[in-house]
């Protein structure tokens, strides 16, 4: 699978679309096994900017990591609670079904589908 170089990622993390030739890699980096910590890390890095200027404020070193770590949090909570969306807007974004799922993952969940309804016959 053909990956993007680090000036293409660094576009893609700021929302730029990828070219063609890289859709399967885009397709894993959505749906892959990895795909959560890939999102998180891939949300913080445009952030990094503003946590390393929040190191020049004034006061006491303990003080400004504590407003780092702060930040941090809220950041990793909107990242996480929109992380559904985020993921199908790129999908489409690329020209993917938004639906698109892990297949493991979909595999998974129709046998678990399919032990229920085994088990409670409707």
């Amino acid at each position: 699978m053909k990956r993007p170089n680090p000036v293409q990622w660094l576009g893609y993390t700021l929302g730029q679309t990828m070219p063609e030739d890289l859709r399967d890699w885009v397709r894993n980096d959505l749906t892959g096994t990895w795909a959560v910590p890939r999102h998180i890390v891939r949300q913080l890095v445009p952030m990094l900017p503003i946590f390393a200027l929040a190191l020049l404020l004034p006061g006491e070193l303990w003080l400004r990591l504590a407003v780092i770590l702060l930040g941090l949090l809220l950041a990793l909570f909107y990242i996480v609670a929109y992380m559904p969306m985020n993921r199908e807007h790129r999908l489409r974004k690329h020209g993917l079904p938004a639906d698109l799922e892990n297949p493991a993952r979909a595999s998974r969940r129709a046998a678990e589908r399919a032990a229920y309804e085994a088990r409670y016959p409707h």
